[in-house]
């Protein structure tokens, strides 16, 4: 029988983390490098990969990085072509590349609609399945980690944000993990997902503004918002052995928002 430390250990591990330059995807990149897995970043900007990666690296982690832009199908393929070349195999993928965009429903943009549907849900769909068809199914191995958001397990409050594209990729992203979870589990695949509540990132930064930062940690029984830590565990958790008897879970990270809201 395994130790504790045994089932969160990732040495020998492998994989690839979408939006991985910065923000959430930094975080669970530095949780899974920390305990041993070999990292593949993928983001749009090579600039912020590169940053990135030096950051990674300056912490032991074995890191390398790809540009490709996730919202357009033609860039799926060669990615996770590239990725299998460095890593060998992808045995952890993180969906986590995302975009929002605030509008009243009944002036929201249809091409904004778009935008945020292709990069948030059908992203996440044509690379789990290039993926998993191509290095989990065959190896009969894979943890798929998808990050949704509590605001695809809720609606907005009146007054409060204008996202309906992002709840509703989001709320997709909630039932798309549990759907894959159920038809990929034969494959000793599990599929789950981490639903953050409010992190300071680059996508976050208006709502912070606007509503601010104070006062949204109130919102919360725990009264705070998220950190640059709050997330290593419960990824870990799923990346891990640990985790290997969990799927098709979503996973709220929020101080507790979401129990009381």
């Amino acid at each position: 029988m395994r130790t504790t430390q045994q089932l969160f250990d990732l040495t020998g591990k492998t994989a690839l983390v979408t939006g991985g330059s910065r923000g959430l995807g930094l975080q669970i990149a530095e949780a899974l490098g920390e305990q041993g897995a070999k990292i593949v970043l993928s983001s749009r900007k090579q600039s912020d990969l590169d940053e990135a990666v030096a950051h990674l690296k300056a912490r032991g982690i074995e890191a390398s990085a790809i540009a490709a832009d996730l919202s357009q199908e033609s860039a799926v393929a060669p990615l996770v072509a590239e990725a299998m070349k460095r890593l060998g195999h992808i045995g952890i993928l993180v969906n986590n590349a995302g975009a929002t965009w605030g509008a009243p429903a009944e002036d929201h943009p249809v091409e904004a609609w778009d935008k945020v549907m292709n990069l948030n849900i059908r992203s996440i769909f044509m690379l789990s399945q290039a993926v998993g068809k191509q290095s989990m199914i065959p190896r009969k191995y894979g943890r798929i980690i998808n990050v949704a958001s509590i605001a695809g397990l809720s609606g907005n409050s009146p007054n409060s944000m204008q996202t309906i594209a992002y709840n509703t990729s989001k709320g997709a992203v909630v039932n798309f993990t549990r759907t894959l979870a159920g038809e990929w589990g034969k494959h000793g695949i599990t599929v789950n997902a981490l639903a953050p509540g409010f992190f300071p990132s680059k996508m976050t930064k208006g709502v912070l503004e606007n509503f601010g930062k104070d006062n949204l940690a109130q919102r919360a029984p725990l009264q705070r918002i998220g950190d640059d830590e709050d997330l290593k565990g419960a990824a870990l958790l799923f990346a891990s052995d640990a985790g290997k008897h969990i799927t098709g879970q979503i996973l709220a990270v929020d101080g507790g928002v979401s129990a009381v809201h």
